[in-house]
């Protein structure tokens, strides 16, 4: 048996043929053609959201969205994140501050953002981690209380809501990515969501070199525009995409009978008020209560030809490019949580004897 940490959803292989056979009628490969528009539109529907942008990545998306308001200074955001998070803010010449994260949910730690904000901060950028969502309410507050901006990295958030309420909505603009890895993926892709129609106009205009029209470039601006197949791709993954959800909950389920309530063991709660997209499978290994560690947990799975993910490390706040700048013991709970985090193989096609598999194979090695 060999299982991958994911596997990238496919529609039927006719399915996708059908869809991009009158692109070769039209020509008409890129620059915001008609596959573009029709997905932009049932993406505003499916997510139930008036405007969305899309991208030919989630990076570039994000990227774009902090030029295009215009930002300077620092940016509140935290380092338990992938890489594009903080890249995209150095990027755009604005400086990361780290935030620690909560022990609950991983996600920023709201009461602890306002101590780090300075005359320079402008904007904060949380991050919902594994589909568990920050708490934007405290968030919210806060940056009104000091006219900040709020831009979410909703990369791992695709179709989740809270309330009846999609978090692609939240702050100023949410950042979504629909890369082959994700719930909903466009091959490569991704997508800014927000209600000023002046930022939709500027990401147009910026994901395109920053040409204005045929005569005047008033921008510099960068080539991020998703083409014709990228959205064939994704029309044909949304038909699909509760069905999809529902069979990665089933999976998802399925660990949780065999991994909840061990001692040692944590599992990300599910809260009542909220419907997930499965994305992930994060499971906490508390070395001090265990007799192994994360890391040999790693290395023994992999020799069974299972391959996880230690999502997130190391922490950007411990990247090369960042450590001679930032220290990690600023942000102990995330340190703490980035070196005993494993997420486990989780897609739709995962059958429930390679979950069984798995779990016991875990549960041998901790001994329960």
């Amino acid at each position: 048996m060999e299982v991958r940490v994911t596997k990238s959803s496919m529609p039927d292989f006719t399915e996708y043929m059908k869809e991009i056979q009158d692109l070769w009628d039209t020509v008409w490969l890129t620059n915001m053609g008609s596959k573009h528009q029709l997905l932009q539109k049932h993406l505003s529907k499916y997510l139930n959201v008036e405007k969305i942008s899309l991208f030919c990545n989630g990076h570039m998306a994000l990227e774009l969205a902090l030029q295009a308001f215009g930002l300077t200074g620092q940016v509140i955001t935290t380092p338990f994140s992938f890489a594009s998070t903080t890249h995209a803010i150095v990027r755009n010449d604005l400086t990361p501050v780290f935030c620690d994260i909560n022990e609950e949910d991983y996600t920023i730690d709201a009461d602890k953002i306002e101590q780090l904000i300075t005359p320079k901060t402008t904007a904060i950028l949380p991050v919902h981690v594994y589909g568990n969502i920050c708490d934007h309410d405290k968030i919210m507050e806060i940056a009104k209380k000091h006219g900040l901006k709020v831009i979410y990295d909703a990369a791992h958030a695709f179709g989740i809501e809270k309330n009846g309420v999609n978090v692609a909505s939240y702050g100023d603009a949410s950042m979504l990515s629909f890369h082959a890895t994700k719930v909903f993926h466009t091959i490569e892709g991704g997508a800014v969501v927000s209600a000023y129609d002046w930022l939709h106009e500027k990401l147009y205009q910026l994901k395109n070199f920053g040409i204005k029209n045929e005569e005047v470039v008033d921008e510099i601006g960068a080539n991020a525009k998703m083409n014709e197949f990228q959205a064939a791709m994704g029309l044909c993954n949304l038909r699909h995409i509760d069905s999809e959800i529902a069979r990665r909950k089933r999976v998802a389920e399925r660990y949780r009978e065999h991994l909840e309530g061990i001692a040692g063991v944590k599992l990300c709660r599910i809260k009542d008020d909220v419907k997930y997209n499965y994305a992930y499978f994060p499971v906490i290994f508390d070395s001090d209560r265990l007799p192994l560690d994360r890391d040999i947990i790693f290395e023994k799975l992999k020799e069974q030809h299972i391959f996880t993910r230690k999502y997130f490390f190391p922490l950007i706040n411990e990247f090369d490019c960042y450590r001679p700048i930032y220290h990690a013991a600023k942000t102990p709970v995330a340190k703490k949580i980035a070196s005993s985090v494993l997420c486990l193989p989780i897609f739709a096609d995962l059958e429930w004897n390679e979950v069984d598999e798995i779990c016991r194979l875990i549960k041998d090695m901790i001994g329960k």
